[in-house]
């Protein structure tokens, strides 16, 4: 098979490799589409340890059903399966108390961080076990489908908020991680919701996606402008999609005494908060790591509750791989997920 290898940092080969072996209890997918996250960019520079050479990335993908293994049911070669990228183990305290996204033997797909090595789906196939594969339905695509992880994170943000309804949210961030939890906050009963980013484009498409008002990270009076929106006491719920200082910053300022800020992004692996500020302001902090709703996502996207297809800026292939590589590293503010396609 065909497979898009990072054999280096900032190196990435189109590499003839044997089909993977799926194993008693996993399935053996053809992959149809395979989408870039941010992860995998930042991944490909060897920077951030968790695409350790050589590996196969790729977490966000769809496909049909090759094979699956002896101890498989419920699924069959020819079945269209997305699935999620965290592979739990279904036995430790976390798995058994439904917070599988907590799993202690947590792995990932399209991985490697120095004690394991999962490869993932910018390949023509990928083996994944059978428990976190879903079958799409028929109004699915490919496309749309290798979004539903994408997805499942801004649901996941959106059900970890505390909300009244008719809430004031503001979510800072307009990627598509934040575009997905605007859209989801909207269908847990949020009032009025407000966007912040730097991007004109990005507001533009949130504005399309239900924002009630939107303000440019780079407005001088951006924080008048957000606190005009809220009303003077803030927000009741702010989530940050971005994870740097500047938007944590902003995020924590616009957030009301006694309310609630989720914490989404994760970009600077440290930042500073404003301490007495939320202990004397009585700010709760939620953290998000990947999901547990990605089987209700495939029903949301299916549904069109939740919308993905402005997130697919292009179609690319494998072949073009290293060339879409160096340039989303470099920036491509239009862009929000490149997917690669197979025939």
């Amino acid at each position: 098979m065909k497979a898009l290898v990072n054999t280096a940092p900032y190196t990435l080969v189109v590499q003839d490799w044997p089909i993977p072996e799926p194993g008693p209890d996993d399935l053996l997918i053809r992959v149809r589409a395979c989408a870039i996250c941010g992860s995998d960019i930042k991944g490909y520079s060897g920077k951030t340890g968790r695409r350790q050479p050589p590996i196969v990335m790729g977490h966000e993908a769809s496909g049909v059903v090759e094979q699956v293994g002896e101890q498989v049911q419920g699924f069959g070669a020819g079945d269209r399966v997305c699935f999620d990228s965290t592979i739990y183990c279904q036995r430790c305290d976390y798995c058994l108390s439904g917070q599988p996204n907590l799993c202690s033997n947590r792995q990932v797909v399209g991985v490697s961080e120095g004690t394991y090595r999962r490869h993932g789906a910018m390949a023509e196939y990928v083996v994944v076990p059978h428990w976190i594969a879903v079958h799409m339905p028929d109004n699915l695509t490919f496309e749309q489908a290798a979004l539903i992880e994408t997805a499942s994170i801004g649901v996941h943000a959106a059900n970890r908020t505390p909300l009244m309804l008719n809430d004031t949210v503001v979510v800072v961030g307009a990627g598509a991680v934040g575009l997905v939890a605007l859209q989801a906050i909207r269908l847990k009963g949020a009032g009025k919701i407000i966007v912040t980013d730097l991007s004109p484009a990005r507001l533009e498409l949130a504005e399309e996606m239900g924002a009630d008002v939107t303000v440019r990270a780079d407005d001088p009076q951006m924080m008048e402008k957000l606190f005009a929106a809220t009303g003077p006491e803030g927000a009741d719920a702010t989530l940050e999609a971005v994870g740097i200082q500047p938007t944590i910053n902003t995020a924590q300022v616009i957030t009301r005494k006694g309310g609630a800020l989720t914490l989404i992004g994760n970009v600077t692996p440290r930042v500073e908060v404003d301490l007495q500020g939320i202990v004397s302001r009585e700010i709760t902090l939620y953290g998000v790591c990947a999901s547990t709703e990605f089987a209700d996502c495939v029903e949301l996207v299916a549904s069109g509750r939740i919308n993905v297809d402005p997130f697919i800026s292009e179609r690319v292939r494998l072949e073009d791989g290293q060339k879409v590589f160096d340039r989303l590293y470099q920036g491509d503010e239009g862009n929000l997920r490149s997917v690669f396609v197979f025939d």
